[in-house]
């Protein structure tokens, strides 16, 4: 038979667990689990933290979210207007200009074009084609045509006045730049825009803009890479910013 240790010392008797069994050892401590202390992410520098799930949570570098880094803003603390919207304004504008072309002048080139046809088809009593005659055909209809085209632009050029200074200047708005909720304001925010801010804009957009070739593609383009305040060349010219306003 095996006897146990000569050193060995039995454990303190507690009461006899019911069903059988051995009883624990009294006076023994509870067990006890070490809580790891708690994580603090690590700031870097150069980067603001950004108010996340809890207090010094801060973004990877890598890691963009909306509002950072905080959208390009004009002099008046506004958001700068978008490349695109700015552009689907102008289309607006654009097509409220052709429409007003079409209204008044498609009517007086169809009777121009209808009248040259009919004079180049007109027979002889002999059933021959009769020949037209070119100074009848100068004075009669290359003539009108020409005055037609030449008072087509007179009158656009009217209208974009009213349009884009007469009428902008007092919003700063156009019905495109409305509908697109972007506005135009001074870059001085002390100031507002006058009609001689949006005439200068006119003169560089429209009239210099027609007259000077490809002009018109390099100031509408110059805003993709212009800094600050995504100017156009107009802008530029006329010291405005193009700007998203609230709905």
């Amino acid at each position: 038979m095996t006897q146990p240790p000569p050193n060995s010392t039995p454990p303190p008797a507690g009461p006899p667990p019911a069903g059988g069994g051995f009883a624990p050892p009294t006076g023994a401590a509870p067990l006890r689990y070490a809580v790891p202390g708690q994580h603090t992410p690590p700031t870097y520098a150069g980067l603001p933290a950004y108010p996340g799930p809890g207090p010094g949570w801060a973004p990877h570098p890598g890691y963009q979210h909306p509002g950072y880094p905080p959208p390009p803003l004009a002099p008046n603390g506004q958001p700068l207007a978008s490349f695109t919207d700015r552009l689907l304004a102008w289309l607006i504008d654009t097509a409220v200009a052709s429409l007003l072309a079409i209204v008044l002048f498609v009517p007086f080139f169809g009777w121009i074009w209808y009248r040259m046809f009919t004079e180049m088809l007109k027979v002889n009593p002999d059933g021959t084609m009769t020949e037209p005659d070119p100074a009848r055909m100068m004075s009669d209809f290359v003539v009108p045509l020409l005055l037609a085209e030449a008072g087509l632009i007179l009158v656009l050029f009217v209208f974009y006045w009213l349009y884009h200074v007469e009428y902008a200047h007092r919003t700063g708005q156009t019905l495109g730049k409305k509908a697109m909720k972007i506005r135009i304001v001074p870059v001085d925010p002390a100031r507002t825009l006058t009609r001689g801010m949006a005439g200068k804009r006119y003169l560089i957009e429209f009239v210099a803009g027609s007259l000077v070739p490809f002009l018109n593609y390099v100031d509408g383009l110059w805003q993709v890479w212009d800094k600050p305040w995504q100017q156009c060349l107009h802008d530029k010219f006329a010291g405005t910013v193009v700007v998203k306003v609230a709905p």
